[in-house]
């Protein structure tokens, strides 16, 4: 369900790039007034993800989950509707997508607060990898079927289909899966606020002078912006460089290759871990393919001037990207389960931040330059920025908890203590 989950928030998030030519001539925007549009959602992306962690790590992912679903649902069913009573369609859609990245942040914090509470480092790559499909089902899902929907009725059924989906998904998994009791939140917590309880504030000082957290923030911070920058602006490419192709091939290939790739990236890292090697070297190598690899076939993507090769190299480029959920994003796991929740916020808001920067930076190139070489180089320059940092200075081993003692020590005078366990030896009672 939470792969489903996965699948439904990528079909929402990519509406409006499979429309955009459509959005475009219906509205009659340039490339510049779009690339406005498409990255108002990052701006709204990066505000959220903080709280939505803290909030999870605090009450439960799956709430979190839900409650923003259900929102984001209802709000993609009603924007076609709500666009044909405005007249300014430019502020209005830029508005939407501003919201739409406001709920979905919580989403992916949530997820990882979830998981690092639930499920054992040996199987957390898989597990993530297997989830993380979901944004590749849901990008082929919405880019078969919205292509088609666009041709036959139009932009705005595929809004339609997308957000009931989403909200028969929360139905269902409110209705079959989860109980009363795991659907409601501590009044406690409803009382108290967002407020941090000091028991459970985070070590900011202590985390952020640990060399590996800045590394994993700003490789999550280098790929997050380059995925969303080729998530944006790749069915316009195809659509512009080649437009006799058909939408449903561009628009589903890629990603259909790109589901296998991630469930293999996942089962080889834990194989890998559980065979002896260190969890660091596995998570650098799996980074490696994510970002350098995937980064090479992008260039070439922007050199080629047929259309097989545009697919084959657009497919192994979106790919090579699923290796990054084997390598930082389960670092921030391996780094801090206690907060994996709020930390993974923070260097997704990163991301978000410089996705907004990359995604409309990208449309001015193209608008500027005419060429789509620009923004693919683009790409590969800030993948390979994090990709460097996270290899000079990754690590694996836990860094939230150097502050907590393992045990009480008693003072008796000058030089005599006393080392006192914090919990009972086990044995017989």
């Amino acid at each position: 369900m939470l792969l489903l989950g996965t699948c439904l928030l990528y079909c929402a998030r990519v509406t409006v790039p499979i429309c955009a030519v459509a959005l475009s001539s219906y509205f009659d925007w340039d490339k510049k007034q779009f690339g406005v549009v498409l990255s108002s959602f990052f701006w709204g992306y990066c505000l959220t993800q903080i709280i939505g962690g803290h909030i999870s790590d605090q009450i439960g992912g799956e709430k979190v989950l839900l409650l923003s679903a259900s929102a984001w649902g209802f709000l993609t069913v009603l924007t076609p509707l709500l666009t044909h009573i405005t007249s300014a369609h430019l502020v209005f859609m830029t508005s939407s997508r501003f919201l739409m990245g406001l709920l979905q942040g919580v989403y992916f914090p949530s997820l990882a607060s979830l998981l690092s509470q639930r499920v054992r480092e040996s199987e957390r790559a898989f597990t993530y990898s297997t989830v993380g499909t979901g944004s590749q089902f849901g990008t082929l899902l919405i880019g078969g079927a919205g292509s088609l929907l666009l041709d036959w009725y139009g932009w705005e059924s595929v809004f339609y289909f997308s957000g009931l989906l989403t909200l028969l998904w929360v139905y269902c998994t409110c209705k079959y899966l989860l109980s009363e009791k795991e659907l409601t939140i501590p009044m406690n917590y409803l009382t108290r606020g967002l407020s941090i309880p000091k028991q459970t504030k985070v070590p900011w000082k202590q985390l952020f002078r640990k060399a590996p957290i800045w590394a994993v923030i700003i490789a999550q911070l280098s790929t997050a912006s380059t995925f969303f920058t080729l998530l944006s602006w790749l069915p316009t490419f195809f659509k512009e460089t080649f437009p006799e192709s058909k939408g449903w091939v561009f628009n589903v290939v890629p990603w259909l290759v790109a589901i296998p790739t991630s469930l293999f990236s996942g089962f080889l890292s834990d194989h890998l871990i559980s065979q002896g090697y260190r969890t660091i070297t596995i998570r650098k190598f799996m980074q490696v393919i994510g970002s350098g690899v995937s980064s090479i076939f992008a260039l070439c993507l922007g050199q080629t001037s047929s259309f097989c090769k545009a697919i084959v190299f657009a497919s192994a480029s979106v790919g090579l990207q699923t290796f990054n959920h084997s390598g930082i994003s389960v670092n921030v796991q391996d780094l801090a389960p206690s907060c994996a929740g709020l930390l993974f916020g923070v260097a997704n808001t990163g991301g978000a931040l410089l996705g907004v920067i990359c995604v409309y930076l990208a449309g001015y190139l193209i608008e500027t330059t005419g060429s789509w070489i620009s923004v693919f180089n683009l790409v590969a320059a800030v993948n390979s920025i994090g990709l460097c940092t996270f290899l000079l200075f990754g690590e694996a081993q836990r860094v939230d908890t150097d502050s907590v003692p393992s045990g009480a020590q008693l003072c008796f005078g000058k030089g005599w203590r006393l080392q006192l366990p914090l919990q009972e030896p086990p044995g017989p009672a």
